[in-house]
């Protein structure tokens, strides 16, 4: 990826996500070396970057770790197709972190995914700190295609600890 490209995507990130679900720039650009790690993006007609999906790829599991569209490109239905082709792409289960439905925008946002045939999960999740300093962030899980079972939660959650945030599994319920 050339770094006009990803300063491009990093500018959308930082418009999008506040500053404790993003990781610093070159936290973020070390990703780009890490093999599980992918990028897609949307670009307009002028071929600009007005949106892109960030994922990690597992053999048991696809997470989006980040999605998002340019502030002045919104609303256009270009999120929707960017999700929907990567879920195109295989038919392995895809997660992504979502923050509790407490306001508005957070039930909106929710709704969403609900509408691309994700599933809010019940169990109890904690985002690890993205950079040095911060607290855990308590999130909740979607799934697609299907909700998940407690078991296959804690699998899948582990998963996420080990292989996107570098830590040990939790080993709590």
């Amino acid at each position: 990826m050339k770094l006009a490209e990803f300063d491009a995507i990093f500018a959308i990130m930082e418009a999008s996500f506040p500053v404790s679900e993003i990781r610093t720039y070159s936290g973020q650009k070390a990703l780009l070396d890490n093999p599980h790690y992918r990028i897609y993006t949307e670009q307009d007609e002028g071929g600009r970057i007005i949106a892109f999906l960030a994922a990690w790829e597992f053999p048991e599991l696809r997470f989006v770790e980040h999605i998002a569209v340019s502030p002045d490109a919104r609303s256009g239905g270009t999120g929707r197709r960017l999700m929907n082709r990567y879920l195109a792409l295989s038919a392995k289960p895809v997660l992504l972190e979502v923050e509790p439905p407490a306001g508005e925008l957070e039930q909106r946002r929710i709704g969403f995914y609900e509408r691309l045939g994700f599933h809010l999960n019940p169990y109890d999740y904690v985002q690890p700190p993205l950079r040095p300093g911060q607290q855990e962030l308590p999130l909740h899980i979607m799934t697609y295609p299907r909700s998940v079972s407690a078991e296959e939660f804690r699998r899948y959650r582990d998963i996420l600890y080990t292989g996107v945030y570098q830590i040990a599994a939790s080993g709590s319920e």
